[in-house]
């Protein structure tokens, strides 16, 4: 006879093995968006960044050192991490995919979320992952009636909280403030309390809840996409984040002039639009390692927010039976090539952190080298879920790399309105719409700084030769 003891043991029993089957079959995905997050990272070898959540991951992952993304722009950027295709420069172009569909669904590929969902996932977006916090449209971005990514997501969440709306929690400070007019809005900001008086500490809270309640259903696996603010422009973060700096000594900027002749500099209007006290980092040097100080609290602020996911994944239970993956939108300069943001296409702003984990993975910590680019995430996160990769991405699969870090990767294509470039294991190319060509050698101790296109044509002429196959002409 049965004991009640026993019928219990024998229920919660079949009930692990059952989730464990599923868990084998379809893995969760967590994925994590960071806007503006150049490698400033402990585990990429940045001593003096205080990153302890995003190091514990690297140290149970593999860490990317060579990642590139296609765009040094967000939306730009996300088009190709959402749909595994290359697509529009620009921030609209999520939105440009949008319209397309609702003209002629027939010639738009599903988006990653959609492919998850269609094999049957529970797909959930909080924070900014498309372009628009929330993913959607109209004045303040929360016009149900015009969705970023059709057809994608089950829900796509944005609580904007003090800040009225995702348009305002987007550029948002302490306490609700939120931008009206650049010029009258600090640069950067540092102010006592609690991780909720910024805008990523709302939304994680959010992102925990969904993450509570996807991790209880044992019918389906998930797809929680989570997109974190910071370190995105204005630079503001809860003071003790700030206090991590205080004393650090900061590594000079490496190449700080504005390069010679004709590349892909700018102004840096975003970041020099907002209220500076009249200073300049490119002639103040104390103000740029200000500068350099609020950017790495935002870092660290934004480490908090893993740390809170990571947590919350792991007292859930689904962390053995899901796949993470840490992903920066692209890089941003601060200061090399006299530049305060991101929209060139150096490596600064074309480099950015990834990082993927789970369960059972072969040299679980090491780094490997090998180029890669943002476009491979989708077909990879097939790969690892048991999914069919569909023939529509242009990426390919990381799972070489994953299992062993020494393994080849492949050249990094990026693109602009009127450039585009290829980054190789020894060399960057940078083709202008006119013709004109930037060719930077790794390999020698000036990178970046020196163009040596003349000296060696007939390179200039084969890496055109791969942009021109691989790359149409941006739009």
């Amino acid at each position: 006879m049965t004991t009640p003891r026993c019928l219990t043991a024998l229920l919660i029993f079949v009930w692990n093995v059952s989730r464990a089957f599923a868990a084998d079959g379809q893995p969760n995905i967590l994925l994590i968006c960071v806007d503006d997050l150049r490698p400033e990272l402990s585990c990429y070898g940045v001593s003096y960044i205080h990153s302890p959540n995003i190091d514990r991951l690297a140290s149970s992952g593999r860490i990317f050192a060579s990642h590139y993304v296609q765009a040094p722009t967000c939306g730009a950027s996300r088009f190709t991490l959402l749909t595994g295709r290359y697509g529009g420069a620009s921030n609209g172009a999520l939105f440009e995919r949008a319209a397309q569909i609702s003209r002629r669904p027939e010639t738009v590929s599903p988006s990653m979320p959609a492919w998850f969902r269609q094999h049957g996932y529970t797909t959930v977006s909080v924070g900014k992952v498309s372009h628009h916090p929330g993913g959607r449209g109209g004045k303040d971005w929360d016009d149900d009636s015009q969705p970023e990514m059709p057809n994608s997501w089950d829900r796509h969440l944005l609580p904007a909280g003090a800040w009225q709306h995702p348009r305002g929690w987007m550029h948002g400070l302490a306490n609700g403030e939120i931008r009206v007019n650049a010029g009258e809005m600090d640069v950067f900001q540092s102010v006592e309390g609690p991780d909720t008086i910024y805008p990523d500490g709302v939304s994680i809270d959010v992102a925990l809840q969904q993450m509570e309640e996807l991790a209880a259903d044992d019918e389906k696996p998930f797809f929680l996409a989570v997109g974190i603010l910071r370190p995105h422009l204005p630079f503001g973060a809860p003071a003790r984040y700030l206090q991590h700096y205080r004393d650090a000594t900061l590594p000079p900027i490496p190449h700080p002039q504005k390069p010679a002749g004709k590349t892909t500099w700018h102004g840096s209007g975003e970041f020099m639009k907002y209220n500076r006290w009249n200073r300049n980092p490119n002639s103040d040097g104390d103000f740029a390692e200000e500068v350099r100080r609020h950017y790495a609290a935002c870092v660290s602020f934004a480490d908090a927010q893993v740390g809170r996911l990571m947590k919350q994944l792991e007292d859930s239970g689904a962390l053995k039976d899901t796949i993470v993956v840490l992903w920066g939108d692209h890089g941003w300069h601060l200061g090399e090539h006299a530049v305060w943001g991101k929209h060139t296409l150096f490596e600064e702003s074309l480099r950015s952190p990834l990082i993927i984990s789970y369960n059972d993975l072969s040299a679980a910590g090491q780094t490997t080298d090998a180029i890669v680019e943002t476009l491979d995430i989708f077909p990879t996160l097939c790969e690892l879920s048991d999914l069919p990769i569909p023939d529509f991405v242009d990426g390919r699969s990381l799972k070489p790399q994953l299992d062993e870090p020494d393994a080849d990767g492949h050249p990094a294509f990026a693109y602009q309105r009127r450039t585009r470039t290829v980054r190789t294991a020894t060399h960057r190319l940078i083709l202008h719409d006119d013709g004109h060509a930037e060719l930077y050698d790794h390999t020698a101790p000036h990178g970046e700084t020196r163009n040596i296109a003349d000296e060696a044509p007939e390179l200039v002429t084969s890496l055109s030769g791969l942009i021109n196959k691989k790359l149409p002409r941006p739009k």
